[in-house]
């Protein structure tokens, strides 16, 4: 495993900076550490999103991991939550091919270990810190079925693409026969009702295999195309 770099340990005392203007230093300086450090890594960088309770007898597991080494072959490295399942998975499947393998791993009160598969491996306090350093420092996002944190982070993703916030970035959906549903909803519902714009239904590509997102994200970066929800 390579370097750790871990923001703001506390030695088990949540409480230490009990006061909001500490906590701002505390912030800011998560930030200015992760941002000095991701500097220093490749540009072409990939974030891959997934639930953490697939297993490694899962197919999903041996996908993703592939997907982890395609993307490496590609010229792209991966970052990932740091944790098990499909996090775990990618990071596998790069760091086998000597690619670089980043995780920003975050503290939670169900302890999430970092997985062994990770050449860099950053820990977060702040869930918001950790979405800004994988969005500033992604060119792409291949997101795999998950639960909650999954959707969460899919959401901020689009929401910052929509608004221009962030650059343009391909942004793939794995595994059709968890997605289509969600896809139908976005244009059945939020597009019919207005709540979306049409060419928001643009910002994704669904595909079905980890072979196909690859070779989508290589063709969107080299000529400038975006997604489809189909």
């Amino acid at each position: 495993m390579g370097d750790h770099l871990d923001f703001g340990k506390n030695n088990g005392n949540n409480d230490f900076m009990p006061a909001d203007s500490w906590r701002i230093l505390r912030i800011m300086s998560e930030f200015v550490d992760s941002f000095d450090y991701m500097t220093h890594m490749p540009e072409m960088l990939v974030s891959v999103f997934g639930s953490a309770r697939i297993r490694e007898s899962d197919p999903l597991y041996a996908e993703a991991r592939d997907t982890g080494k395609l993307l490496v072959d590609a010229g792209y490295g991966v970052i990932t939550g740091g944790g098990p399942g499909i996090m775990e998975a990618a990071s596998r499947g790069a760091y086998e091919a000597g690619g670089v393998s980043i995780g920003l791993n975050i503290e939670l009160p169900m302890e999430q270990h970092p997985n062994k598969y990770q050449t860099d491996s950053l820990s977060f306090r702040y869930f918001f810190v950790r979405k800004v350093c994988f969005l500033k420092y992604s060119t792409a996002v291949i997101v795999y079925p998950g639960g909650f944190g999954t959707l969460d982070e899919l959401s901020e993703v689009l929401t910052m693409v929509q608004t221009e916030k962030i650059n343009m970035i391909p942004i793939i959906f794995v595994g059709k026969a968890f997605w289509q549903g969600f896809g139908e909803w976005i244009k059945n519902t939020l597009l019919e009702q207005g709540m979306i714009s049409p060419q928001d239904m643009d910002l994704v590509k669904l595909v079905d295999t980890g072979k196909e997102a690859v070779d989508w994200l290589v063709e969107c970066h080299r000529y400038g195309r975006r997604g489809t929800v189909k």
